[in-house]
């Protein structure tokens, strides 16, 4: 006796395909939200978190950094280690090599400045931080 119950092995497969599609597209969907792709990222100096002007530049919120110093700003970082670096104190001992993600720090070239940023972990550079805000001091 022939059960009838049981669905062709045409009908499994075709289940099968488009339970497998239907879980390709849910990956594709989920990596897509997660990627960030079509997100809108303000322009810098358009939302007043990120101000860009002849003396200052960065992200507005100062609090948001643990790290601040001062110094003049030159060029020329140390063993592939930051692009700039202050000059502090007495010698390159003291020296805090600086690289950003945020800003262009070349404009501040020569100039007193007050950075404000996140120590990061370099192999060469004693200090070496990535820079979210400069303010000239000294100099204006």
């Amino acid at each position: 006796m022939e059960n009838t119950l049981s669905p062709s092995p045409i009908k499994k497969n075709l289940i099968l395909g488009a339970i497998s599609i239907a879980v390709v597209l849910l990956g594709i969907g989920t990596g897509y939200l997660f990627s960030g792709v079509g997100k809108k990222t303000p322009a810098i100096g358009t939302t007043g978190e990120i101000k860009v002007g002849k003396n200052e530049a960065g992200i507005a919120d100062e609090s948001k950094f643990s790290t601040t110093t001062d110094g003049i700003l030159e060029e020329g970082g140390i063993g592939g280690e930051g692009t700039y670096h202050l000059v502090r104190g007495s010698g390159p001992s003291q020296y805090a090599y600086l690289t950003s993600s945020v800003i262009d720090l070349g404009a501040f070239t020569g100039k007193k400045v007050q950075i404000w940023g996140e120590t990061v972990s370099g192999k060469k550079a004693g200090w070496l931080i990535d820079v979210g805000k400069i303010k000239v001091v000294e100099g204006e």
